[in-house]
């Protein structure tokens, strides 16, 4: 495969943790089948790619997952090929689920579910003072009432790594069937389901594996599982299978210094806030500035040429910044990003920085509000006859109902 190739003025892509950028032979092989998949049928193509479909793509993942390849499944995305099987599970009032303030809403909906149906109980793993899952809060609560527990690799807000593998070594004597969410983690750190003791695993493959997006797959442990993910269409698999040659035959260039570059970066920026729980994160990083909202710093940074991802509470409600609602900003790395990219991010977050003060300075010269607003103001209403909610929280909606144990 062919490694992209940018001129020098190159879009600095630090959302590789959102959608990675394609490699152009993985681009080629996309459009290839896009193009035949229009001209002749899907299922003509389907046909085309035999081989690629029901062969190839699955020795290539289960080379990936360290699992043989009969054992992995092809989805349109982690989130669905979770709900697929856990939707599925037999349990009973008396059982209960693990979750952690890292998972994702999909996942969290999907848990609900299933305790609304069998009317289990899910509980919630605290974290530690430090940000890492609380381990020995674990062991001191694990039993045979716990039947599943599901946990975040890499988290999708942060990019706090969370020890999987220890997680399953203490699950390892007990019932309960661990799934394991590996969309943040596969193509960049080392994801081996039977080193982790992994039941489940399941991975996007638009994010560090640079593949298209609307396709994912799992590892399923055999006779664990009940359910069938929904299939992704034969273009996509055609070029996740190319991104994941290209991904095993790319030459491991040095990039890990390239995340702590980054937040140093963020450290040195006046009025920002480093959000980044946990002892180690891999990837990616997340901040916010205490008087310019995310959305404008994604926006501003946009027209400098730079990417960036912007994180809303609804994404991750359990994480501890989600509590007050705000919003934030994300930054990842590939190994395809360079130092110039750091340095071209650092310098555009201080003009947006900059630009919004003076936004804001000139606006404080201006003259004063219409009277209508001053009006409101006074009056504690929003301008239109109704109450307005208290300056800088949320509205909040209640949907997860979850037993936080401490």
């Amino acid at each position: 495969m062919n490694a992209p190739t940018y001129d020098t003025e190159r879009t600095a892509h630090l959302n590789t943790a959102g959608t990675g950028r394609m490699p152009d032979g993985v681009r080629a092989v996309l459009a290839a089948c896009t193009a035949r998949d229009d001209r002749f049928g899907s299922r003509a193509l389907a046909e085309h790619l035999g081989a690629v479909l029901h062969t190839e793509v699955h020795e290539r993942l289960g080379a990936l997952l360290g699992v043989p390849a009969g054992d992995t499944v092809l989805a349109t995305g982690a989130a669905e090929a979770f709900d697929a099987f856990v939707r599925a599970a037999e349990l009973g009032p008396g059982d209960r689920i693990w979750t952690t303030p890292y998972e994702g809403v999909a996942r969290l909906s999907t848990l609900c579910a299933l305790r609304d149906r069998t009317r289990c109980r899910l509980e919630v793993v605290p974290l530690r003072a430090d940000g890492d899952l609380d381990l020995d809060w674990m062991r001191a609560r694990i039993d045979e009432d716990v039947a599943l527990v599901s946990v975040v690799h890499v988290s999708s807000a942060c990019g706090t790594v969370s020890p999987v593998e220890q997680v399953g070594r203490l699950l390892s004597p007990h019932r309960a069937r661990y799934a394991v969410d590996a969309s943040h983690s596969v193509g960049q750190l080392p994801v081996v389901a039977a080193r982790i003791g992994a039941h489940l695993v399941t991975a996007d493959g638009w994010r560090f594996l640079r593949g298209p997006e609307a396709v994912g797959f799992a590892y399923a442990a055999p006779g664990v599982w009940s359910g069938r993910p929904p299939a992704p269409v034969p273009a996509a698999v055609a070029a996740l299978n190319a991104a994941l040659a290209h991904h095993a035959a790319a030459v491991r260039l040095p990039y890990e210094d390239l995340l702590p570059r980054l937040r140093a970066a963020v450290e040195r920026t006046p009025g920002v806030e480093l959000l980044a729980p946990g002892r180690e994160q891999a990837g990616m990083l997340a901040f916010r500035h205490g008087e310019v909202p995310a959305a404008l710093i994604r926006r501003g940074m946009a027209r400098r040429g730079v990417v960036l991802w912007k994180t809303v509470a609804q994404e991750n409600p359990l994480h501890p910044a989600a509590r007050d609602g705000a919003t934030a900003v994300r930054a990842s790395v590939h190994r395809d990003n360079s130092a110039q990219d750091i340095d071209r991010f650092e310098r555009a977050l201080r003009d947006v920085l900059r630009e919004e003060r003076e936004v804001r300075e000139h606006a404080g010269t201006a003259a004063a509000a219409p009277g209508a607003v001053l009006a409101a103001a006074a009056g504690g209403g929003d301008g239109f006859g109704g109450p307005s909610p208290q300056r800088g929280k949320p509205v909040r909606r209640g949907h997860l109902t979850l037993h936080r144990t401490t």
